[in-house]
């Protein structure tokens, strides 16, 4: 489905993207034709608005933004591991790789 077509994913999977034939884009949502992806958690909002916009109208996909307060002022600016700081990107690459052995080691057992 992804073959020769830009995707994004979250950032820690984005290369991933790779085994499915897509290249990889750290776009928050990238509409590829039929197929639409998004980076993450917030950025899943983005395309489920997006997605409203096209099937129902840019009125009605403002209308739901609106109604769900969807006005995003993060307090700080690490939404991303180019501005995150050093050590909370290794923080999440540690607890990520923490799971990873958690959930083999279930697997194994």
């Amino acid at each position: 489905m992804l073959n020769g077509l830009r995707a994004t994913s979250h950032w820690l999977s984005l290369e991933r993207l790779r085994e499915y034939g897509a290249s990889p884009t750290g776009e928050r949502v990238v509409e590829q034709g039929r197929v639409i992806t998004a980076a993450g958690v917030s950025s899943g909002i983005d395309m489920a608005l997006v997605l409203v916009g096209r099937i129902a109208g840019d009125e009605v996909a403002q209308a739901i933004q609106l109604s769900i307060e969807y006005d995003p002022q993060p307090p700080y600016d690490a939404g991303s591991p180019e501005k995150a700081p050093v050590a909370a990107v290794e923080l999440v690459r540690a607890a990520v790789a923490e799971r990873e052995r958690r959930a083999s080691a279930r697997v194994t057992a």
